[in-house]
C-alpha cells in the first residue's frame, strides 16, 4: 500500500484518532483514565501528573502519526503501548479488546512504512539484500 493512498490515511487517521481522544478527555475527567496504569508505575510521581505526561506522549504519537512522515517508529511505538495496556489490565479486557485492534493498525503502519522505506537510520531502505 503506498503512502498517501485513501486505506493509508484511513489507518494513519483512526490510530491518531485512538490516541488524541484519551489525553483530551483526561483534562476532563481524569479519574476516569489513572485506572489502567499499572500498580508499578505509580507513586513515583502524583497520578494525575503521571497521567498528563503520557497524555502528552499520546499526543505526540498522534500527530507524528497524522504527519506521515517516517512513521515506523512512532506507529511501532503505539502498537506496544496498546499491547501493553492490554496486557497490564486483562480485568477490562471487555472494555479494552478493541486496544487489540488499533494495535495491529498500528503495526500494519509500520510493517507499509518498513517495507517502503525501511526505519530510516543509516541510510537503508529496507529493500537491500
Amino acid at each position: 500500500m503506498k503512502e498517501g493512498t485513501l486505506a493509508h490515511i484511513a489507518l494513519r487517521a483512526g490510530v491518531a484518532f485512538a490516541f488524541l481522544y484519551p489525553p483530551i478527555n483526561a483534562l476532563f475527567d481524569p479519574y476516569a483514565w489513572i485506572g489502567y496504569f499499572p500498580p508499578f508505575v505509580k507513586g513515583f510521581i502524583p497520578d494525575l501528573t503521571l497521567l498528563h505526561i503520557f497524555g502528552a506522549v499520546e499526543v505526540i504519537l498522534a500527530l507524528w502519526i497524522l504527519s506521515g512522515w517516517r512513521i515506523f517508529w512512532p506507529s511501532l511505538t503505539a502498537g506496544g503501548m496498546l499491547l501493553g495496556i492490554v496486557v497490564f489490565n486483562m480485568p477490562n479486557f471487555q472494555v479494552l479488546f478493541r486496544d487489540i485492534s488499533i494495535a495491529a493498525m498500528s503495526l500494519a503502519l509500520a510493517v507499509i512504512s518498513y517495507q517502503n522505506h525501511g526505519i530510516g537510520i543509516s541510510g537503508r531502505t529496507g529493500t537491500e539484500v
